[in-house]
């Protein structure tokens, strides 16, 4: 490709709200440009990017025996209704045609799949099997973010297995999962497996695959002693012991002006561990309408929404309102459990109150008195209240105990790479995909959702390979192996560095020509840009050398290696380097 025919162009400076060193490089070496937030047109020289990162993806699914196919982006409601997840999905994008009848454009393809799955599959024989796509995708994020890192359309390879039964499910999720390892190394990105949420998707069990960055929106706890690694919205850890000797009676003591547990642990000369945290929120529970949901932890912890959220099975969670908590029975930064008509199996209609797994080694801890200015000191559980039912809902925190062995857990930020899912019945059963085993008995297919978003790939590549002159491509992905910089515009400079373009491309190695009437300064700013591989400079110099320097992007190292031969030479180069 010659730069004089190249549709983009490189940028000298970066856009004012490139917050990341991805999203800056790709505006300022032409990779992208932004048509709206978080919706991006690829140019040219991105979209061989992207290319590359698909064929790489590609013969590692190939490898392990799954079929590419194509499904569309435009779902019919009736798919997803089927799941029971068109209400629940909340950044399904969703339209309706000029008949009325609505649609959704496709945020993830379960749906589609388990619909094929219905129809094509009939028999044991026919399992297992596994298919998936490189597709668009369309989600209605709140919030699009750090040029590809968070985007409202996105490429995405998903795949998906369907099976028999749970062993088979497990070898073909380790063989996927071991492909997802290879894929991320050969593009340059040691990412680290995590344990993590199953999320929207559903099923029991999913692992991502995090990239630790610093400016990553995702937080990922790992073990300093042991190999245990998990999202913190799926993180287990050790609760330590808030006991404070026997119990004693329950006393009320004013507390003035202490809405918060900061405030109260101050005024009453406590630790913050004494203390119990309740936190109000309202979801939807359907025929119901909202019902108010109390989560209850020792006031040095923090709900995790995400847990909280799959503990009671779903629907937005939304803070509760100081009129809504009042509606119950509770005052607004005095509020307490005890009092309250709590739910239990023999009073279905009291409110719903989750408590962590840290309640159960508190003693004597001090909680509101539901009165204006007014706590409990000495309170225990069950003596003095009543809780629905137990449940980790804690996030974990820098320094926890690691549940499996004891040792310190460390949370980081990442970028969240890719994420496979065991999905088991979860689509199979509320559309009856079903088969005849060897008996003739109707089973439920198993399944297995995996997904690596492209676009985020492409940007992390960047995170972890540039310097402060631009792009150092790994060659793996890069647009192109070689960039020819031609100096000046005599004569023999332009035959010379025309015949090694040509000799070049006819060799199969992929070349950028900056043949272009620029200041040598300008062509060297782009080179370092754009980023390829291997510069190789044609000027005067060199040839009054009896060659061409050649300089690797990553390197300050620079040689002349002679005209005959060169192309020999640049391709050894490419093959070892």
């Amino acid at each position: 490709m010659r730069l004089s025919q190249h549709f983009g162009r490189t940028l000298r400076e970066a856009p004012a709200d490139a917050t990341m060193a991805s999203h800056k490089w790709i505006i300022r070496a032409g990779l992208a440009r932004p048509l709206a937030a978080g919706i991006w047109t690829y140019l040219p020289l991105g979209f061989r990017v992207i290319r590359r990162l698909e064929n790489i993806i590609r013969e590692e699914m190939d490898a392990i025996g799954t079929e590419e196919m194509r499904m569309p982006v435009l779902h019919p409601a009736e798919v997803w209704q089927a799941t029971g997840r068109w209400d629940s999905v909340d950044v399904l994008m969703r339209l309706q045609n000029r008949e009325g009848r609505e649609f959704a454009l496709g945020a993830t393809h379960e749906e589609v799949v388990v619909d094929l799955v219905r129809r094509e599959i009939e028999s044991y024989k026919d399992l297992p099997r596994a298919v998936y796509q490189i597709q668009t995708k369309e989600r209605d994020e709140p919030r699009a973010r750090g040029g590809l890192i968070r985007l409202r359309e996105f490429t995405m390879k998903d795949a998906y297995s369907m099976h028999a039964t749970e062993e088979s499910l497990d070898e073909y999720y380790n063989a996927c999962y071991r492909a997802y390892v290879s894929i991320f190394n050969r593009v340059g990105l040691e990412t680290i497996p995590v344990e993590a949420d199953t999320g929207m998707m559903g099923g029991k069990v999913s692992h991502e695959f995090m990239l630790p960055h610093p400016q990553g929106e995702d937080s990922f706890v790992r073990c300093e002693n042991c190999d245990y690694a998990a999202n913190v919205e799926a993180a287990e850890f050790v609760r330590s012991e808030a006991l404070h000797g026997e119990p004693k009676p329950l006393e009320k003591v004013e507390t003035p002006d202490c809405r918060s547990i900061a405030q109260l642990a101050e005024f009453l000369g406590i630790e913050e561990v004494q203390t119990l945290k309740m936190v109000f929120y309202t979801v939807d529970a359907g025929e119901k309408g909202r019902e108010i949901v109390l989560a209850l932890l020792r006031g040095d912890l923090d709900v995790s929404e995400v847990k909280l959220k799959n503990e009671i099975g779903g629907g937005e969670l939304i803070p509760a309102t100081e009129e809504e908590i009042a509606a119950i029975g509770a005052v607004a930064g005095f509020a307490s459990p005890i009092g309250l008509n709590v739910r239990t199996e023999q009073n279905p209609d009291g409110v719903l109150v989750i408590a962590d797994e840290s309640l159960k080694k508190m003693s004597n801890f001090t909680t509101g008195a539901n009165e204006l200015d007014y706590h409990y000191i000495n309170a225990n559980f069950p003596r003095d209240f009543q809780v629905t039912r137990f449940a980790d809902i804690a996030e974990p925190y820098d320094g926890a105990t690691c549940a499996r062995c004891g040792g310190k857990l460390r949370i980081d930020n990442a970028i969240e790479l890719g994420h496979c899912f065991k999905l088991g019945t979860r689509y199979s059963e509320p559309v009856g995909a079903t088969f005849l085993d060897a008996d003739g008995q109707e089973r439920l297919v198993i399944m297995g959702s995996y997904g690596i978003g492209l676009d985020r790939l492409l940007a992390a590549i960047i995170e972890e390979h540039h310097d402060e002159n631009g792009i150092v491509w790994p060659r793996a992905v890069a647009p192109y192996d070689v960039h020819i910089v031609a100096l000046a515009r005599d004569e023999e400079i332009t035959r010379v560095s025309d015949q090694l373009y040509n000799d070049l491309n006819r060799a199969g190695i992929a070349t950028v020509y900056d043949d272009r009437d620029l200041s040598p300064g300008v062509k060297f700013n782009d080179a370092d840009i754009m980023g390829m591989p291997l510069r190789v400079t044609v000027s005067s110099r060199s040839l009054q050398q009896g060659g061409v320097e050649v300089k690797w992007r990553w390197s300050d190292e620079r040689e002349i290696i002679p005209l005959d031969g060169a192309v020999e030479r640049i391709a050894k180069m490419l093959s070892e380097g």
